[in-house]
């Protein structure tokens, strides 16, 4: 058994990068009670919860809310995070594939929605400083795309080409960003499209492309005005 699943040893330390009080506030009362989790800094960023850590024995994880007020991008904040040596599981309520899938590209344990039950967010918790993955059904549909929708199969490159057209650049433009040719970018969409349409998802035009790289997390679910 590792200290992680209650045995003895040392409590492992833990971060909350998150700018909600309440939120910050219900997860210290869900960690109170479990002798081998201290939740021992809360900061509102990421650069506040790394400065914070400088003068404070090394963290074993930290949790990370997807959104934060700095408008700073989920894979930064991660990258950032880890650069110290510090694991990372995301908790978050928000129901988007984007940024989910960004930072699971950063290198996130996990991913844990705010609306779980108390049991189910402490196992996540526990389970991840002690290192281990968090496999969740939303980390999984993020990753992969919506298992609800057939996967295309696109290549690396076919995925580079499709997030730059579809966001709204020329083809020139994409070509340029790429280094490919434009007549090659063209022949990429060609083959994207008839993709998506033998998939049963057909992208006839550029407003279509665009739906599909959303629906499928390569682009971001467009904003609303509800956070995290």
């Amino acid at each position: 058994m590792t200290r992680a699943e209650g045995g003895e040893g040392t409590p492992r330390r833990i971060g909350l990068v998150e700018d909600h009080e309440s939120v910050a506030i219900g997860l210290a009362a869900m960690l109170a009670p479990q002798p081998d989790l201290n939740l021992v800094l809360t900061a509102g960023t990421v650069p506040e919860l790394l400065a914070a850590a400088e003068t404070e024995s090394p963290l074993d994880l930290v949790v990370l809310d997807l959104r934060l007020a700095d408008g700073s991008a989920p894979e930064d904040n991660v990258r950032a995070l880890r650069d110290r040596g510090v694991e990372v599981l995301v908790f978050t309520g928000a129901d988007n594939a984007f940024l989910v899938r960004s930072a699971a590209r950063a290198g996130v344990l996990g991913v844990v929605r705010k609306s779980e039950d108390v049991p189910t967010v402490v196992a996540a918790v526990r389970r991840a400083a002690s290192g281990e993955q968090v496999v969740t059904t939303d980390w999984a549909a993020a990753i992969d795309g919506d298992p609800q929708l057939p996967d295309v199969g696109l290549s690396p490159r076919q995925e580079e080409v499709l997030m730059l057209y579809a966001s709204g650049e020329k083809a020139s433009r994409v070509a340029r960003l790429t280094g490919l040719s434009e007549q090659t970018v063209n022949d990429y969409l060609g083959r994207i499209r008839q993709k998506y349409a033998d998939a049963g998802r057909p992208a006839p035009t550029k407003t279509d492309l665009y739906k599909r790289a959303v629906e499928d997390g390569w682009l971001p679910v467009p904003e609303r005005n509800s956070r995290s």
